[in-house]
């Protein structure tokens, strides 16, 4: 019985490991939200609006696969987490997938025969999910440290008490600070995927100039964020009896008391400034993404793991303390988490597979001549 409560506890650290990275990999993917913000300010013409959706095009599918992996996943590991949160705050989840959903709608029937909408409607969809969908993403995710308005009872049912479900969180300074930030660094992704993917020298000339403002207000932002994340109270979970209690500067405490996550953080933070040099101060512009995309994902991850590891209450509820969700209280059973990591070594298949399809895909810059001289699908 010791050796399976032993296993169980490293079963539910394992899995928030998993949605770690998930949720690394979805803000990296953001790039093409990010991206999209730019089709009106960049494409002046419509054959430019054209050579930025189809270069996004490209790539609009991981996202939107990996934000539905990341959600199941949750669900299945931790489903009392998905049951208060998506259950609670639907009308901010709501909002998320109808963002996401127009999305997919644009991508498909932008330059369909028959669209009787318009390009320009669905561009301006485009533009709604790239600016929203970050944004409202980073708040749910601060979430994760500021909480929320919920209690549960006895037989651990939800009790949901913000009246605006989940819109709230927009009105926390602290929770709107991570969503601007996560927008930022998707604009300036999607700009070093506009350098690697694009051969038009118009759009490059333009990239260079929002760049640096793009890279300064993500800066001022993340940091704002950190600074206020190590000097707050965090919720912190006993280990004999669960009984949950403030605990001042939780978060700065789990990393120093936790180190590989801090160098876990530190390395994602180096790789992102490193990347960030390589574009503006180097001819090495091509392999910039690659350091931001690696460092954002790293970063998240420590996050997510700061938010959950050592002892740390990881979804706190505002209302009533004892009410927040831990790694104990809200993961699944034994068994399922069990049978669950078994399916989850396939893991590295998928992204391998994901991998091959980039560099497939992606095998030179698309230009406007490819665009204008395709016979495929065009979005």
């Amino acid at each position: 019985m010791i050796e399976q409560n032993t296993t169980y506890i490293l079963l539910q650290h394992y899995w928030f490991v998993i949605l770690a990275l998930l949720a690394g990999i979805l803000v990296f993917l953001l790039f093409v939200q990010g991206g999209q913000t730019f089709i009106f300010s960049m494409g002046n013409t419509e054959r430019k609006k054209t050579l930025l959706v189809n270069a996004l095009g490209r790539k609009w599918e991981f996202t939107f696969t990996t934000l539905v992996t990341f959600g199941g996943a949750f669900f299945a590991s931790f489903p009392l987490f998905y049951a208060t949160s998506f259950g609670g705050a639907y009308w901010v989840w709501f909002a998320i997938l109808i963002v996401f959903v127009i999305q997919a709608v644009s991508y498909e029937y932008r330059s369909r025969k028959g669209n009787v909408y318009g390009k320009k409607t669905f561009d301006v969809f485009l533009l709604i999910n790239g600016a929203l969908g970050p944004v409202l993403l980073g708040t749910a995710v601060a979430t994760l440290f500021t909480g929320a308005e919920f209690t549960l009872d006895a037989m651990r049912e939800v009790t949901w008490h913000g009246a605006a479900r989940g819109l709230e969180a927009v009105l926390n300074p602290q929770n709107v600070l991570l969503g601007l930030a996560v927008f930022y660094l998707a604009r300036v992704n999607g700009l070093l995927y506009f350098t690697n993917n694009i051969g038009d020298d118009e759009i490059m000339s333009r990239i260079k100039v929002v760049l640096p403002k793009n890279i300064l207000l993500f800066l001022v932002f993340f940091l704002s964020f950190v600074i206020w994340l190590m000097c707050i109270d965090g919720a912190a979970v006993d280990k004999e009896t669960g009984i949950v209690s403030m605990v001042q500067n939780k978060y700065f405490m789990n990393l120093i008391q936790m180190p590989v996550v801090a160098l876990l953080f530190l390395t994602g933070v180096v790789l992102v400034l490193y990347g960030f040099y390589r574009i503006l101060f180097t001819v090495k512009r091509k392999s910039a993404i690659w350091f931001t995309g690696s460092g954002t994902i790293l970063t998240v991850m420590a996050l997510f793991l700061m938010a959950g590891f050592n002892q740390t209450a990881f979804y706190p509820s505002t209302t009533d303390l004892q009410s927040s969700l831990t790694l104990q209280n809200a993961s699944s059973s034994y068994f399922t988490l069990q049978v669950m990591s078994y399916v989850s070594l396939l893991i590295p298949f998928v992204v391998g597979y994901i991998w091959f399809a980039w560099r497939s895909v992606n095998n030179k810059p698309l230009t406007q001549d490819e665009i204008d001289r395709s016979e495929a699908h065009i979005y």
